[in-house]
């Protein structure tokens, strides 16, 4: 990575903190739920058959009603789990909130060691976070390139996670960064490098 590049990600990543901080726990709330809303109108969530979720940081907004939706719609449901021999992330599967899941690396809930391996090459979406997206469908993650590593190995539909500040007409990348197909925020399905939004983005 170019010095250049590096201190460019490094100031939007302070920016992009600033900016959650000031985000209070009744605007994630209502936020995370028109996210939801909106990801169950599109065409590409309700034809999904195998979709990768993730579970939210304390900042981040929250996608988790979507994954027993998933569940009882009859997806096959995938999260990211941590392998700490290789200090990356592959996906498991979920079939059951209660019994499948632990509180893993990072406080985060993933799927338990005993979890099946998910078929990256099989996913019809994967949903991600990110720190900040570029409209060409570049992602900024927090720097530790988990993501990008498990991104690589996807063939779905690879959709970020994020407020509409988050979006930005472009961001700092290089050309090993995994670029993504779409962003969903609270008011927006946006396709990426269309520099438009989707089917219902002016619904509210």
């Amino acid at each position: 990575m170019s010095s250049q590049v590096f201190l460019e990600k490094a100031a939007l990543r302070r920016q992009i903190s600033q900016a959650l901080a000031r985000v209070d726990v009744a605007q994630l709330k209502a936020g995370s739920n028109r996210l939801c809303e909106r990801l169950r109108r599109q065409d590409v969530w309700q034809k999904a058959r195998y979709v990768l979720l993730f579970a939210p940081l304390p900042d981040e907004l929250d996608l988790w009603p979507m994954l027993g939706e998933a569940l009882e719609s009859g997806k096959v449901l995938g999260l990211p789990q941590y392998v700490p021999a290789q200090r990356s992330y592959t996906a498991a599967q979920v079939s059951d909130l209660e019994r499948d899941l632990t509180v893993g690396h990072f406080g985060i809930r993933e799927p338990r060691s005993s979890a099946r391996i998910f078929p990256l090459n099989r996913l019809d979406l994967a949903l991600v976070p990110g720190v900040a997206f570029g409209m060409n469908g570049q992602r900024l993650g927090r720097g530790k390139g988990y993501f990008d590593k498990l991104l690589a190995g996807t063939t779905g539909i690879k959709c970020g996670v994020a407020w509409d500040f988050q979006v930005r007409d472009a961001i700092p990348a290089e050309s090993h960064d995994v670029c993504l197909d779409c962003i969903l925020t609270p008011t927006r399905w946006l396709v990426a490098g269309q520099g438009r939004s989707g089917n219902d983005a002016v619904s509210k």
